[in-house]
């Protein structure tokens, strides 16, 4: 397999040939979604014009090109544009989760920031690219390329909010059980990178902007077309839909007023209207968006029919608590191998979204919610045959691990017993990505190229 690295060590044990299914899938939906094959699919320059898509772009009449980017997609999305715009690529900047050896850039530096909380690279890479633009002029031309998890690893804080307020308020909110777009209506509103403040600072300029997008939003319709130019709100280079009451909301809804940094708190609750993040452009910006998160089952769908096996979306919209969402699928496991219902096994279910885990402070465990979703299930299942499910990031990182996430089946439950791990103690620990780890059930990818939030796939069997 191309993209998940152990896969012969996943198939040594438990149910191997529903896992075996579920690890072809996925394996052949990483292609699909790589954004880098993507990219170099739909853009070239051509006699001095560059091409993305449908439209088209003169670079003589450009005197600087500028590319910047962050998020867990942007290694593989900067270095197809790094190596498309070649010699008239004038600098670029980027800021990413995990740098491998296989990232190799021309004319692009690459800063390693910090996911899920920022860190010094990160802020480092963002003023850079703040001094980038603020350098340019009217005549250049900007192109971005945005991932999710761009929020953390391109964040620079405004004026009385040092780096170390802003990690441990994002660390309180990340703990608090608050949906992800709660979360990213606090973190916009006190950065001076995210909320369209980059895309502000370039119109400013005078300069165009160009944006590539994979987006991780929920909520979000298929694509339809990816070489058309389509509206496009949030992230550091598009209008923000949150508002600064929002952010207020998140704080005061999951009782994080006393437990915030007061130099936040002070700067959310000023009622000064330039603290709002910007709401609209009227022009000098296209987005090209290359993949959303409801794609992955899309494209997911394609797949299990070309493997000639029975398929169903049953939502693109998950959120919530992970274990919750685990316990949930096997119960439709277990509706479907006895009722036939809402769907004839063998057969695949998709699904995608963001699930959560409240972690309480004091607890020690790795994991993150793909491992924790997926022991859930196993649980469910323990005393049925022939199901399985892996819940993954789809960048390659779940949580605090270097997995994508986990797998499961029938067999889970007891294999982390033998190894003398407690199920209930785990999950109030934590711990699932130690647990599946030690039995060889989390599933290793690296950098996959994409990051479209969280796909789950579950194979039930006759």
């Amino acid at each position: 397999m191309k993209y998940i690295k152990n896969a012969d060590i996943l198939l040594k044990h438990g149910d191997v040939p529903a896992k075996g299914k579920i690890l072809e899938l996925l394996d052949r939906l990483w292609y699909e979604m790589d954004s880098y094959r993507i990219i170099k699919n739909m853009v070239k320059i051509e006699d001095g014009t560059l091409h993305i898509g449908e439209c088209s772009w003169d670079l003589c009449k450009k005197k600087n090109i500028y590319l910047f980017g962050a998020g867990k997609a942007c290694n593989a999305m900067a270095m197809a544009m790094d190596e498309v715009l070649g010699e008239h690529l004038s600098k670029g900047i980027i800021s990413v989760k995990i740098a491998e050896p296989e990232d190799k850039y021309k004319n692009t530096i690459a800063y390693v920031g910090g996911h899920p909380l920022p860190n010094k690279e990160g802020m480092t890479a963002a003023l850079e690219i703040i001094k980038m633009i603020d350098d340019a002029c009217s005549d250049d031309l900007f192109i971005s390329v945005i991932s999710g998890g761009s929020s953390a690893l391109l964040t620079c804080s405004v004026d009385g909010i040092t780096l170390e307020d802003e990690i441990c308020t994002q660390d309180t909110l990340l703990r608090s059980g608050a949906k992800i777009g709660e979360i990213n209506a606090v973190r916009r509103h006190i950065s001076l990178t995210n909320g369209g403040r980059l895309a502000e600072r370039i119109l400013g300029k005078g300069a165009e902007l160009i944006n590539i997008i994979v987006d991780d939003g929920i909520g979000e319709l298929p694509l339809v077309n990816r070489n058309v130019p389509v509206p496009y709100s949030a992230t550091p280079v598009a209008e923000d839909s949150t508002t600064l009451q929002d952010a207020r909301d998140c704080i005061e809804n999951y009782n994080l007023k006393n437990r915030i940094p007061k130099s936040v708190i002070e700067y959310l609750w000023d009622d000064d209207p330039k603290k709002e993040t910007p709401k609209a452009f009227n022009s000098g910006i296209t987005h090209f968006v290359l993949n959303s998160v409801p794609d992955s089952c899309e494209e997911a769908l394609k797949i299990a029919k070309d493997m000639g096996i029975n398929a169903m979306v049953f939502s693109t919209f998950l959120e919530g608590e992970a274990r919750e969402a685990g316990y949930f699928f096997g119960s439709l496991a277990r509706e479907i191998q006895a009722n036939k219902r809402p769907i004839v096994p063998p057969c695949f279910v998709f699904c995608s979204g963001e699930a959560t885990t409240t972690v309480l402070d004091g607890c020690t465990g790795k994991g993150g919610p793909g491992h924790e979703l997926a022991l859930g299930f196993a649980l469910e299942v323990k005393d049925i045959d022939n199901v399985s499910l892996a819940s993954v990031d789809t960048e390659g990182t779940d949580g605090t691990t270097v997995f994508a996430g986990g797998i499961a089946d029938t067999h889970t439950i007891r294999q982390i017993e033998d190894k003398g791990y407690d199920y209930y103690e785990i999950m109030r620990n934590h711990d699932s990505g130690g647990a599946l780890e030690a039995i060889d059930s989390s599933i290793l990818t690296g950098n996959t190229g994409t990051n479209v939030c969280d796909f789950n796939v579950m194979y039930i069997g006759k």
